[in-house]
């Protein structure tokens, strides 16, 4: 690892000099390299101050301040296999006072992993995390090394959303029993909201918030915190979903894609009672990170949903009502877009994995 982070230091200081620009409908917007040479990057957010956390899937978190990346000691084991491995990472608003940081990853459980929640402190020299504590894993994760989800958001009230996919056991994303392609919702100590939909439910899991979902591997709150996400579909059907307390989203009795066979899925595309995607795309396009940007910088960008593509290697920007894809915004930098989150001072940031790179962008000029 030791020389990536330097690799990754030198890179800072030369990319850092050499912004880009993208093209956009509010005009061309500039490009910076923040940190590269990473393996796998998975996401990242942003510490007080100037700093920012970046997690790699193998296992390494980094924390990089003053052009400097250190990897901080203390993440707990991660099964990094498949699309498994260390995944989100998130810093709550209580930071300052509690140094606490979120982070979801392929937990081992056996011969198998489930998707897991745990949160540590950081030190205040950003070297090594302790008080390590599982808040939530899933129940019997399975062998699979796909659909793992997985983001953490936390919510207005301080609770916190957990996407969990499916593991390639479609049929459990309808059963309230299994973690499996549900969202969860608990609180920062690990217990369950009295307020969630299947408290007291029979052969349910009280954690479930939302559920018939495949792989939501992006995640994040609107201005009136409602949570929305995107997920992947099968060939075809990727979605952005608005998230609805005890709603059933649909996988995989209803879907707007097929299994890669070609086979049909389900019913069709709808049923009473499940819920509709907001928008869908077809083809798919691999979606991950998400976003709904404030409007801090670009004003015209207020409430527009920002998914990232790994697999057409753009960045899709969609407004309006019924939701639409407005425009795509590609160049050489935006190869395999796994996470897109917003800085405190309303620069959009984005994880480029198949250029190992954290890209910051800014208005021109």
């Amino acid at each position: 690892m030791l020389h990536v982070l330097i690799g990754a230091i030198s890179a800072l200081v030369t990319l850092a000099t050499q912004a880009a620009a993208l093209e956009t409908r509010v005009g061309a917007v500039r490009v910076d390299a923040m940190i590269t040479g990473l393996d796998t990057p998975w996401a990242i957010d942003f510490l007080p101050g100037d700093g920012f956390l970046v997690t790699e899937r193998d296992g390494d978190l980094l924390h990089v301040r003053n052009g400097t990346a250190n990897r901080v000691e203390g993440v707990p084991p991660v099964r990094a296999s498949g699309q498994g491995g260390l995944l989100d990472v998130t810093v709550p608003r209580d930071f300052a006072s509690s140094r606490d940081i979120l982070l979801t990853y392929a937990k081992p459980q056996g011969r198998g992993a489930g998707t897991a929640l745990a949160t540590a402190r950081l030190s205040t020299d950003g070297t090594a995390l302790t008080n390590m504590r599982v808040l939530f894993e899933s129940a019997d994760g399975g062998r699979a090394g796909r659909h793992f989800g997985s983001r953490v958001v936390e919510g207005r009230d301080g609770t916190l959303f957990v996407t969990i996919g499916d593991r390639g056991e479609d049929a459990l994303a309808q059963d309230l029993g299994a973690h499996n392609g549900k969202i969860v919702r608990i609180n920062r100590d690990g217990s369950v909201p009295a307020d969630n939909p299947f408290v007291g439910v029979a052969g349910a899991r009280p954690e479930i918030w939302s559920f018939g979902h495949r792989n939501p591997q992006g995640a994040g709150l609107d201005a009136r915190g409602r949570l929305w996400t995107s997920e992947h579909g099968a060939r075809g059907g990727d979605e952005i979903n608005l998230i609805g307390k005890g709603r059933n989203y649909g996988w995989p009795v209803i879907s707007y894609g097929r299994h890669y066979s070609g086979r049909k899925i389900g019913e069709g595309t709808a049923r009473p009672g499940l819920e509709q995607p907001q928008f869908y795309w077809d083809p798919s396009i691999a979606p991950s990170g998400l976003l709904v940007y404030s409007g801090r910088l670009w004003p015209d960008w207020r409430g527009d949903v920002f998914v990232g593509s790994l697999k057409f290697d753009y960045i899709g920007r969609l407004d309006g009502s019924p939701l639409r894809e407005a425009e795509r915004i590609s160049g050489p930098e935006t190869e395999r877009v796994r996470d897109i989150v917003e800085a405190p001072d309303g620069t959009i940031w984005f994880i480029s994995v198949g250029q190992g790179t954290v890209y910051r962008i800014s208005p021109a000029g």
